[in-house]
């Protein structure tokens, strides 16, 4: 932790030197304008009887007023604190000194409604806008992947998933092995996860992260999907065109209030083995089974 740079030292002065020219209106004057400067009025006669170890104090503005310092003080008669500056003259100018005091009081009064609506608006956490959705503890039998059984026919027997349960989030996930006719292995893999966030609001992280994934990711497509959620943004990347390797994947992510939701398709040319039956279907039919698929789920997981 760097240390905060020390503030600038006044320099000394002599004492008896004349005083700096001052940017405040007390308790000295403005600065002098061209001109020769002006000369300090000498001390006042020493009271008979009583020692004086000060100069008498030399008044600014009106005779008589009270508060002023010293002008023999050293900088200027100006101490380590700038000095507060005395009441206006009754009179003509009490109804300026009353304006002023009734301003610093609304501030006043002002500063402290603003904290207390703080203390009693903020300090209350604001409820989970979760939107009925709920996080089963198996998602594998709550997701709805039928617009990829035409490209893979098999179902994975033993999909994978697991869950989280807790007062500040409830999370599923599931991951399925998609295969078309005939294969002994995975030729792609599925996979859905749904959070509900009960203590914060995911907005802004989700909008950030998703709207913006090029930004880290440049080999990577990011569009904006209407009518799924309050908003959802599809990230894709086809690295198999013209070669026999790379892969495919599309991720569909969603918000809808506190829930979020993705359902994610990946696949790899390498797996398939020159065999044409095997090949991976086009990036296109994969985000449009991924929105069908989704909207599908996401209406199985509302109560």
């Amino acid at each position: 932790m760097s240390t905060p740079p020390k503030p600038p030292q006044e320099p000394e002065q002599p004492s008896g030197a004349p005083a700096p020219p001052s940017a405040y209106p007390y308790p000295n004057p403005q600065s002098p304008g061209p001109g020769p400067a002006a000369s300090y009025p000498p001390p006042a006669a020493p009271v008979p009887g009583q020692q004086n170890f000060y100069a008498t104090p030399t008044l600014v503005g009106q005779p008589g007023q009270p508060g002023q310092p010293a002008a023999g003080y050293p900088y200027g008669g100006q101490g380590p604190y700038p000095q507060v500056p005395p009441p206006p003259p009754s009179g003509g100018g009490g109804g300026a000194g009353r304006a002023v005091l009734w301003v610093a009081v609304g501030a006043v009064v002002a500063s402290a409604a603003w904290a207390a609506g703080v203390f009693l608006i903020g300090g209350k956490g604001a409820e989970a806008d979760l939107r009925g959705y709920t996080a089963p503890a198996n998602l594998c039998s709550s997701t709805d992947y039928s617009s990829f059984e035409t490209e893979y026919p098999d179902n994975d027997g033993s999909p994978t998933h697991n869950a989280l349960k807790d007062p500040a989030l409830d999370e599923s996930y599931c991951s399925v092995n998609l295969k078309k006719t005939g294969s002994s292995y995975a030729d792609a893999y599925l996979s859905t996860q749904v959070d509900l966030h009960r203590k914060s609001d995911p907005g802004p992280e989700f909008t950030a992260m998703w709207k913006n994934y090029g930004e880290r990711y440049p080999d990577y497509d990011v569009e904006t999907v209407e009518d799924i959620g309050e908003e959802a943004y599809l990230v894709s990347e086809d690295t198999t065109s013209g070669s026999t390797s790379g892969s495919l994947y599309a991720t569909l992510a969603v918000r809808d209030g506190w829930t979020t939701y993705t359902m994610s398709y990946s696949a790899y040319l390498s797996s398939y083995d020159d065999d044409d039956d095997k090949d991976p279907p086009s990036l296109d039919d994969v985000k449009d089974w991924l929105k069908t698929d989704s909207k599908a789920t996401l209406d199985q997981l509302k109560d």
